[in-house]
């Protein structure tokens, strides 16, 4: 069995569901474990740091990514697969109008293939309630200040679908490479709590 050793209401579930699987033959704790440190080896948010940086240097992949990400992703070697389910991925794009943030208020939904483990605030129940209700006052905690005009658009996972954010590039980048792009790139800004 897993050695997460979370307290909330759903990790309890998850214990639960795991040790009547075992009890019923139907889970082998030890290929669940190999299947969960496989997963999590690759896990990593420069993965999604190269979604980007491809993302605003090819005109073809940023639209077949924001048309459909989980068809795009092959094209760099990374999939949303890995689980027992595969989630749909939507990736949006912040433009000089619209910053996009996302958000489980569920609980903590979140692209690890291409973002990494999920930071601590992300899962906290005071961003979870106060990015859908107060957007703007959340970035500002984290030293992001959008102008007024700029309408934020607060996305919500779910079980099916997963969220990532496509940062605006930042100017005078003009000359750098991908590997240069990628290390511009922040978790934070693939989340919305950061311009890039």
């Amino acid at each position: 069995m897993s050695d997460d050793h979370d307290d909330s209401p759903i990790a309890a579930r998850v214990r639960e569901l795991e040790a009547i699987l075992e009890e019923k033959g139907l889970l082998d704790p030890r290929e669940l474990d190999q299947v969960l440190e496989a997963f999590a080896a690759k896990a990593s948010p420069a993965n999604g740091f190269r979604v980007v940086a491809r993302a605003w240097t090819d005109d073809g992949f940023r639209a077949r990514l924001l048309d459909d990400a989980n068809d795009a992703l092959p094209e760099l070697g990374l999939s949303m697969g890995g689980g027992l389910q595969v989630q749909q991925l939507h990736v949006v794009e912040n433009t000089e109008d619209v910053h996009n943030v996302i958000v489980c208020t569920l609980c903590s939904c979140y692209p690890l293939s291409l973002l990494g483990p999920s930071p601590t605030w992300y899962k906290s129940p005071a961003y979870r309630a106060r990015v859908v209700s107060h957007p703007r006052e959340v970035l500002e905690q984290f030293g992001l200040t959008l102008p007024e005009s700029t309408k934020i658009e607060v996305w919500d996972a779910n079980a099916e679908s997963r969220y990532m954010v496509l940062p605006r590039r930042p100017g005078g980048t003009e000359d750098l490479t991908e590997a240069g792009l990628a290390a511009l790139v922040t978790r934070n800004g693939l989340i919305g709590t950061a311009a890039v």
